[in-house]
């Protein structure tokens, strides 16, 4: 038998980490294989064929592993965009990102104009333990320079084994000379949560599906509960704007928490097996009080589980704007030469019986965010699922086209979290952002890469 793993995926492996993924686990049974024809063998044949020409009599000697994971990457990646050959890295990497740990220094960084930067250390990390501060610029990683490297590079330098060491040479605001710290890697682990208290309404962020966001949720949920009081508190803002998505079974977790009965997904595929239902169970963490759900066009496959399942029961008002439209199912299956095959199996649906491939879901209020012209012109369309080329067409109904994903760093110019406000304080504002604003909300921190 060989074990699986079914994903819900939006995006590519990017540098660290895969973005986007929903997994559960199944096994595969060796007589699942369906027998090819006598005219696929001598097509691979053919192929054989090509190789040993390649292999022999090309003008330079071939690197002959890099022609045959080319051949894989061009036969996979001619199915779908989310279907891929993973090597042995982008495998670790995706497992990475499925647990929302790695051995790191606990520094979240930003890159500007080559520049890298701390944001802040995270708390308890070998990083803040050393004393490295916001605003220091890392010069030097283990004696290399930084300039040159992209972010993920510099990210994919700092992490690694756990108990190793890596030196930083860090230059700091006030000081004439370089400071130099040697660090010890750690086990860091990525808050997929993130919650803070709006005078009487519980703002969480859940900002990716990792193995801690139910946790986190939970925790949030009892956090802003306690600080603003179960009797003056008027709801929670959930936003998943920018989530790429995640675990499966932390999605589902998600929205159970805020129904008490009923579908929250399905998934149906050619195979029996990719055909499955999750119902939630008994129990609201929220106790019935109102939701808030926050997209946008980067909102996608798992987030869009989660906005789609609270929208169908009418748990939930959904605001923003239009989302990604990733509404299938991928397999990552374990290959012998430690990398994967990421295959689209399935589609998933939800509660109503609606697929949002390639059409996204629609918010219940669409609140558009306002953009300062100096970074509109700079910004990259994000034109969604349905411009992504060779993908899978949409069912019934018409293939829509994405939303901007753009979010302000400043919560006090975020039309569309003062429009979640003013929807759960029952302030009067229509469909369109808000321009009677209440008190400017708390900033939240820009994004940034944790190592």
């Amino acid at each position: 038998m060989m074990r699986k793993v079914s994903l819900v995926l939006a995006g590519a492996i990017m540098g660290a980490g895969l973005t986007g993924l929903a997994t559960q686990t199944r096994l595969l049974s060796s007589t699942s294989a369906v027998a090819a024809s006598a005219e696929v063998y001598r097509s691979l044949n053919l192929f054989g064929d090509i190789f040993e020409k390649i292999r022999t009599d090309y003008v330079d000697k071939p690197d002959e592993q890099k022609l045959i994971e080319a051949a894989i990457n061009g036969m996979v990646s001619s199915l779908d965009p989310h279907s891929s050959y993973l090597d042995a890295k982008s495998f670790r990497d995706m497992d990475t990102d499925m647990r929302g740990q790695f051995g790191g220094l606990g520094i979240e960084v930003t890159m500007e104009d080559g520049v890298l930067k701390v944001a802040k250390p995270i708390r308890d990390t070998p990083a803040s333990k050393a004393g490295i501060l916001a605003n220091d610029i890392i010069r030097q990683i283990d004696g290399a320079e930084v300039k040159g490297l992209s972010l993920t590079q510099a990210v994919e330098k700092m992490r690694g084994l756990i108990n190793t060491q890596v030196t930083l040479k860090i230059d700091r605001p006030g000081k004439t000379e370089p400071l130099e710290f040697t660090l010890t890697r750690s086990t860091i682990v990525v808050p997929a949560v993130e919650e803070r208290v709006e005078n009487d309404v519980g703002y969480i962020r859940i900002g990716t599906f990792s193995e801690q966001t139910y946790d986190g949720l939970r925790k949030a949920i009892e956090k802003t509960t306690s600080e603003i009081g179960a009797d003056k508190i008027k709801g929670y803002i959930i936003d998943l704007r920018n989530n790429r998505g995640g675990r499966l079974d932390q999605s589902v977790l998600v929205s159970d928490a805020f129904l008490d009965r009923g579908k929250i997904v399905s998934t149906r595929g050619r195979n029996a097996e990719e055909t499955q239902v999750f119902n939630a169970k008994s129990g609201d963490l929220t106790k019935g009080k109102p939701v808030v759900v926050l997209i946008n066009g980067s909102s996608a496959s798992a987030a869009e589980i989660v906005a789609g399942a609270l929208q169908d029961h009418k748990r939930a008002t959904v605001m923003g704007t239009r989302s990604f439209g990733k509404g299938s199912v991928q397999t990552v299956i374990p290959l012998g030469s430690n990398g994967g095959l990421r295959l689209t199996t399935a589609r998933y649906y939800t509660p109503s019986g609606n697929s949002i491939q390639a059409k996204g879901i629609t918010p219940d209020i669409e609140v558009q965010q306002d953009i300062p012209k100096e970074i509109k012109d700079k910004l990259v369309e994000n034109k969604g699922e349905a411009a992504l080329k060779g993908h899978l067409k949409a069912g019934e109904g018409e293939e829509q086209s994405g939303s901007s994903s753009y979010v302000p760093a400043d919560a006090a110019k975020d039309t569309q979290l003062i429009a979640a406000l003013n929807q759960l304080r029952g302030v009067k504002t229509g469909a369109a952002a808000s321009t009677e604003k209440p008190a400017a909300p708390a900033t939240p921190e820009a994004p940034k890469q944790p190592n």
